[in-house]
């Protein structure tokens, strides 16, 4: 399959980074975007978001109201997985957990055509063992986006074991085509960006953990002296230290390396309920939830 072959996509996950997808999709190619979930109250809410991108994206001249008006029309809300047999690619953005991944592929596996491509937006899972729950473990990829998946640039593919190279070329022109800068990795644990990102961001709360500074100059010393945008533990608070935290352990588990462990101080926050930005408190406070 070529990238021109890509007419219809299936969207599974209508959370925020896969409404930016499928917002994405439909804004930059001329692709049908099923997007799927099986709550009507978050498919609403994904509805309202794509429109909240949309207005954003026209004020800022991104994008035409027209060119918008077309895109929206071919974004369609969808809660039952039969939707899915006419597409060209699926691509999820579930639980990070394996199994629910897992079940989500098995399922479509048999609903969808025999050449449809199966991609994953996991940022740390195993995507040869994610492609083990199909018969189509040549057409199984990651396709990592990073948040928000309208605006950022950068999309990290990552072949499994069995993935074929008609695939990665297929995918990666695909990425192309919405305007992204793609990098190729192997299938290993955390992959590029979260495996690096993970280890400064564990770094830093083992850091504040052993009393080495504040909070707010551990982070400026990050940001000021690397020219990172921001420092690592606000970076954490963002992403969420329960996310933080999943990917940590997923990294460990997969290397069973020591230097991976996640650190004591993260796992007591997520314990507390302090889960940074999205609770109002982290290594920072927020105040309140947003």
């Amino acid at each position: 399959m070529n990238s021109t072959d890509i007419k219809t996509v299936f969207m599974a996950g209508s959370g925020f980074m896969g409404s930016a997808i499928a917002f994405l999709i439909a804004t930059k190619t001329n692709c049908t975007v099923y997007l799927y979930d099986i709550a009507p109250d978050s498919l609403k809410k994904a509805e309202a978001g794509i429109a909240k991108m949309g207005k954003s994206s026209v004020e800022k001249g991104f994008i035409s109201q027209e060119k918008l008006d077309d895109a929206v029309k071919r974004v369609k809300t969808v809660s039952d997985l039969k939707e899915a047999a006419s597409a060209d690619l699926v691509i999820e953005a579930i639980a990070e957990v394996l199994t629910v991944k897992q079940e989500l592929f098995s399922k479509l596996d048999s609903i969808c055509k025999p050449e449809t491509i199966f991609a994953s937006n996991t940022s740390s899972l195993p995507i040869t063992s994610i492609a083990a729950a199909t018969k189509r473990a040549k057409q199984v990829i990651g396709m990592h986006f990073f948040s928000p998946a309208h605006i950022m640039k950068l999309l990290e593919l990552i072949p499994g074991i069995d993935t074929a190279p008609d695939v990665v070329q297929a995918v990666t022109a695909f990425g192309e085509q919405l305007g992204k800068t793609v990098i190729t990795c192997k299938d290993m644990p955390g992959f590029i960006t979260t495996r690096l990102g993970m280890v400064l961001m564990n770094e830093a709360a083992f850091a504040l953990m052993e009393g080495l500074s504040t909070p707010e100059e551990i982070d400026k010393g990050i940001s000021l002296g690397y020219n990172h945008p921001m420092g690592p533990l606000a970076l954490a608070d963002f992403v969420g230290l329960d996310i933080c935290l999943h990917a940590m352990e997923t990294i460990h588990k997969g290397f069973g390396d020591p230097k991976y462990r996640p650190c004591p101080l993260i796992r007591q926050l997520v314990s507390a309920g302090h889960l940074g930005r999205k609770t109002g408190k982290g290594f920072f406070e927020y105040g309140g939830a947003n």
